[in-house]
């Protein structure tokens, strides 16, 4: 691995930069935390991004995309997250959106890709069912064929943002093999369709991005079929081994990093600033020291993908292993040096004022700490566990 600066990479982040201090509109609100952004900021972020050529900033230019390589898209994400962008659809441009370009009908391209160039069609994704989470493959979700249409009957759970969305990417049961990947599909279903029920669910971080959603008698026209039917375990296997290098969510890891920064010169304790108590400064380093080791193997799967590397799947594991554990531990640090003001929650994660009675300490450091930390307790779960990831870990070093 060569890691010497890329002067390449140094002129491509100052184009970002450039580009968002011209683009990013002064009365868009800033993201100041890892959640997704409310519909409409979303929405009119992604047509910004699309009317200046950049809607699809992780596709090739063959699918109408920026073709940027993979470390150019990271530098993409810091940039942007540095900036406070909304965010971007990420069910649409970095899931499901690669499957339509590689594996869809010119028919599904037409009718798919342009609304989310333009923003006009948000995504979820129906993959975990009750029991059917980490062994994916043991869903019950059926879809029977009858005429033109399947028909869809199961459930779905912590299905994210399926109350926002419009489309979902669906996997179903189409077959009786004895094998169950064999017998899976995979169905593109507008959430319109009558016989779909979305049902909220609360998480501990006290908002609503999480559901469950119910399919009664759902009927799908096959032409909604991406793929052939039965190939859908295929199509996941493609879904989720795209894009490894962005496992570890690294902007969230500087975010966070910046944030422990700003509170040691302001937050104080028993009358000392936490820069004063070597204790701080002790931990704060340790976390400094992951996140740069963090940083050079982000670098270097991303070079492994961009050499089509067989490894890079065995490395993309321990990238989310080291990196979601580390935003655990980050997050509860950040909470822990506030101090008390470190228990104020913010259910609604995009609230400008604290809940009624609140007192904030002068900064606005402690806005949402306590929410994203409850909500990335979840990061070791979600994308496939931990005890998943040292699986694939284990099975891909054990093959090579």
């Amino acid at each position: 691995m060569n890691f010497q600066p890329d002067s390449n990479l140094d002129s491509f982040r100052q184009e970002v930069r450039l580009f968002l201090g011209r683009n990013l509109p002064a009365d868009m609100p800033r993201r100041k935390d890892g959640m997704r952004s409310p519909r409409a900021e979303l929405v009119r972020w992604q047509r910004i991004l699309n009317a200046n050529g950049w809607g699809a900033p992780y596709w090739t230019k063959e699918h109408g995309g920026t073709g940027w390589s993979v470390a150019q898209r990271l530098v993409f994400d810091e940039e942007c997250a540095a900036a406070g962008t909304p965010s971007l659809d990420a069910f649409a441009h970095k899931l499901v959106g690669p499957v339509i370009n590689y594996f869809a009908t010119p028919e599904q391209k037409a009718e798919h890709l342009a609304p989310i160039f333009n923003g006009d069609r948000l995504w979820c994704q129906g993959f975990s069912e009750p029991g059917s989470g980490s062994d994916l493959a043991s869903l019950r979700t059926r879809a029977e064929r009858d005429g033109d249409h399947y028909v869809v009957n199961g459930q779905k759970i912590w299905t994210s943002y399926a109350h926002q969305a419009d489309w979902i990417f669906l996997l179903v049961r189409t077959g009786n093999e004895t094998k169950k990947q064999a017998g899976i599909s995979f169905l593109l279903v507008d959430m319109k369709t009558p016989g779909i029920t979305v049902r909220p669910i609360i998480s501990i971080d006290g908002c609503h991005h999480l559901n469950e959603t119910f399919f009664d008698n759902v009927r799908v026209p096959v032409g909604n079929l991406v793929g052939t039917e039965g190939e859908g375990w295929k199509l996941t296997k493609f879904l989720l081994n795209n894009e490894h290098a962005t496992t570890a969510d690294l902007p969230t890891l500087r975010r966070f990093h910046r944030q422990l920064q700003a509170l040691a010169g302001t937050a104080r304790a028993c009358g000392v600033t936490l820069a004063e108590r070597h204790e701080f400064l002790l931990r704060l380093a340790r976390y400094e020291a992951e996140l740069k080791a963090i940083t050079v193997m982000v670098q270097r799967v991303a070079e492994m993908e961009q050499d089509h590397s067989p490894a890079a799947h065995a490395m993309g594991s321990m990238l989310k292993i080291r990196g979601t554990e580390l935003q655990q531990k980050m997050s509860e640090f950040l909470v822990e040096s506030l101090g008390d003001h470190g228990a104020v929650s913010y259910p609604d994660p995009h609230a400008q004022q604290a809940p009624t009675g609140a007192t904030l300490p002068p900064q606005e450091t402690a806005q949402g700490v306590a929410t994203e930390m409850f909500f990335r307790r979840a990061t070791t779960i979600y994308g496939g566990t931990s005890e998943i990831q040292r699986s694939i870990i284990a099975r891909t070093l054990f093959h090579f």
